[in-house]
């Protein structure tokens, strides 16, 4: 109800199109990022942390505690030439895999982190649904990948493109080859960490995944 006036419910609007997604991703089962094994299709996805980093304290407790329910990071995987319109038809290949696998090495090379101490669940979904289903769970969770700490997602943008700041995620975990060679950034890993746990507090990770659908 809305003003007064009762709004008869559109299961078409694009919201609950985009809540069907995300309900659907989050019952899938959740497997360590080191054993994921090759598949194929183009989805959405969601990585949690169980560690130890001082940064990550309140989204660790959570998922220790009540089970895989505080992302890290939320993101999605489409079939190549999806943003230009591409085939239809076309097939997604491993689209999907091979995005968690970059995740899975960006981690591997980061010299404070520990690949046993990340999971992930997915979803393949088809392609038109695939940025619908990703929003809603990035505007649900306020991930702190998403949100706060830039970066963990991006690529080497190549052997010319360097003159760019360093990503704040690779200030934190530093490791990865092609980010050492960026500019280096005015802020430190200790100003990022109290950032961190300031949008913590102020943004708590969820306890209950019954809020996708609040």
């Amino acid at each position: 109800m809305s003003g007064g006036k009762f709004i008869p419910f559109n299961p078409l609007d694009k919201r609950h199109l985009g809540e069907s997604v995300g309900q659907a991703m989050l019952r899938q089962p959740v497997i360590p990022m080191a054993d994921l094994t090759s598949f194929e299709g183009a989805g959405i996805y969601a990585i949690y942390y169980r560690g130890d980093f001082s940064a990550y304290e309140a989204i660790a407790r959570i998922n220790k505690d009540q089970g895989f329910i505080a992302p890290i990071y939320v993101g999605k995987a489409v079939p190549k030439g999806a943003r230009k319109g591409g085939n239809l038809e076309a097939t997604t290949g491993k689209v999907l895999f091979k995005r968690i696998m970059q995740h899975k090495g960006s981690i591997e090379e980061a010299s404070n982190l520990d690949i046993a101490d990340f999971h992930c669940r997915y979803l393949i979904v088809d392609d038109i649904w695939i940025p619908l289903g990703e929003s809603l769970l990035i505007a649900k969770f306020d991930p702190l990948w998403n949100k706060l700490i830039d970066g963990f997602g991006n690529h080497d943008p190549g052997k010319w493109r360097h003159g760019g700041l360093r990503p704040r995620w690779d200030v934190l975990h530093p490791g990865r080859p092609w980010a050492e060679k960026c500019q280096p950034r005015d802020e430190t890993a200790e100003q990022i960490i109290r950032e961190a746990r300031d949008y913590l507090r102020n943004n708590p990770p969820p306890d209950d995944l019954t809020m996708i659908t609040t």
